[in-house]
């Protein structure tokens, strides 16, 4: 049940309320709603409703290539079909008429287009412009059960990390390159953190990187303890510097980071990309994490950034292993540049140069 009010008496004469509500009488029965009859005229396209959206929450999306995303697949799928329809009077149909043209074909797409979508509605019900989702949980019914099918990273088998680093080393790539490619492997870190890694964020002496809670996935700060061979990355990097702060910038475009393709075809060019992605990395890492060592679970995952528990068993564990991920990450730079001396057995101070070849101890030590 609705119920419309028409005014006030004795503003509102008591014929003139008759004759609204039989004015409204006859629109329910024409199949009309009164109620959107009723709001202003001037009420946005679903378009330019979504651009609205995109608008307003480009500014807190982490990545963004999220709102090329956003408007691609909406001029793709749904603006041919209702862009140009007022927002109020878009119907489930026509929601439906996009959705199952690519449901069952293109089944990961039309999840996504569906979370948008909705979620464009949603906001223009926040400014009463409609009063129901169109794409709401009431169109499930009319959406074919799919399998979902997870794809994984491709990722390269631990034991072939060594090789591919040393490949990656002597390949004619640039060296901005090579250098933040093997800082992202030495230190299991996402390809985004690598990249944008800067300088005010390392402590050299403290052998820390400290990556801003702004630039995480998570949105926390994320602290990396870094292996001589990881140092000895830093060190040759200084010959980069273009004053931007950036570790790794851009050769083509100065002031700015690597784009994010720079390292994919890296791989590509290397012949690694049929096994493996730049985040796969992490995967190779983790593994061997649990086929080689004893490192308890928590300490590999949060080497790797992951949130761990509840949001009541985060208020409780609040250490970030911070020391017992040092020695992880220790391990896992002997291991993949093929030192084998037992970190764990050496004071910190001494893992600074024990074992180092003659060349590097200076470079280490400086």
């Amino acid at each position: 049940r609705t119920d419309l009010g028409l005014g006030g008496y004795p503003d509102l004469s008591l014929a003139l309320a008759r004759k609204k509500s039989a004015e409204i009488r006859t629109a329910v029965a024409e199949g009309r709603d009164p109620r959107a009859e009723r709001r202003q005229p001037n009420l946005p396209t679903f378009r330019e409703a979504a651009e609205q959206y995109i608008s307003d929450n480009a500014a807190r999306w982490k990545n963004p290539k999220q709102a090329v995303n956003w408007r691609g697949s909406l001029e793709t799928y749904a603006y041919p079909v209702f862009g140009n329809t007022r927002i109020d009077r878009v119907t489930r149909a026509d929601v439906l008429d996009v959705l199952l043209r690519i449901w069952t074909v293109k089944p990961s797409i039309a999840r996504k287009l569906r979370q948008r979508v909705r979620a464009i509605f949603a906001a223009a019900m926040a400014f009463d412009y409609l009063d129901l989702n169109p794409a709401g949980e009431v169109i499930d019914a009319a959406l074919p059960r799919t399998p979902a099918v997870k794809a994984h990273f491709r990722a390269l088998p631990y034991q072939d990390v060594p090789d591919a680093l040393r490949k990656i080393e002597a390949s004619t790539a640039s060296l901005a390159s090579r250098l933040c490619f093997r800082f992202l492997v030495l230190t299991a870190a996402r390809s985004g953190e690598a990249r944008g890694a800067r300088w005010d964020e390392i402590d050299l002496a403290a052998r820390t990187w400290a990556i801003s809670a702004l630039r995480m996935k998570a949105g926390r700060e994320h602290r990396v303890p870094l292996s001589d061979a990881a140092l000895e990355v830093l060190h040759r990097a200084k010959a980069l510097d273009d004053n931007s702060g950036l570790v790794f910038p851009s050769l083509y475009k100065h002031g700015r980071e690597l784009s994010d393709m720079t390292l994919t075809k890296l791989l590509r060019d290397n012949g690694l990309a049929e096994t493996a992605t730049v985040h796969g990395f992490r995967t190779s890492f983790k593994t061997w994490c649990m086929e080689t060592t004893n490192t308890p679970w928590a300490v590999g995952e949060t080497a790797l950034a992951h949130t761990l528990g509840t949001s009541t068993e985060q208020a409780y564990a609040r250490s970030d292993l911070f020391e017992r991920r040092r020695e992880l990450m220790f391990d896992w730079a002997a291991y993949v540049t093929g030192e084998n001396e037992d970190y764990r057995m050496q004071p910190i101070g001494r893992r600074l140069t024990a074992g180092v070849p003659a060349h590097r101890v200076a470079v280490v030590a400086t």
